[in-house]
C-alpha cells in the first residue's frame, strides 16, 4: 500500500466511524454493538497510522518505504503513548 492508499483507507475508516455513531444516535444500534464495531475501527485506524509512520520514517532515512508492512493489532495496540 502506498501513502495515498493508506490515507484513503484512513478517510474511509473515519467515515465509517461517523456513520456508526450516527446510527447509534438514531437508535439503530445498541451501545454494545457500537462499542464492538468502534473497537475494530480504532484498531484498523491504529494499524493504518502505524504503517504510514513506518513508510515515512523509511523514506526519511533513505530506505525503501515499500518494505514497510502492517504490524499485528496486538503489537500496535501495545505501544505506549
Amino acid at each position: 500500500m502506498n501513502e495515498h492508499e493508506i490515507l484513503d483507507r484512513v478517510r474511509s475508516l473515519v467515515d465509517e466511524e461517523h456513520q456508526l455513531r450516527a446510527r447509534t444516535a438514531a437508535g439503530e444500534l445498541s451501545t454494545e454493538e457500537e462499542q464492538a464495531q468502534l473497537k475494530q475501527l480504532e484498531e484498523a485506524l491504529d494499524q493504518a497510522w502505524d504503517l504510514l509512520r513506518q513508510r515515512r520514517a523509511r523514506q526519511e532515512f533513505g530506505a525503501n518505504p515499500d518494505s514497510a508492512a502492517a504490524r499485528p493489532v496486538t503489537e500496535v495496540e501495545g505501544y505506549l503513548q
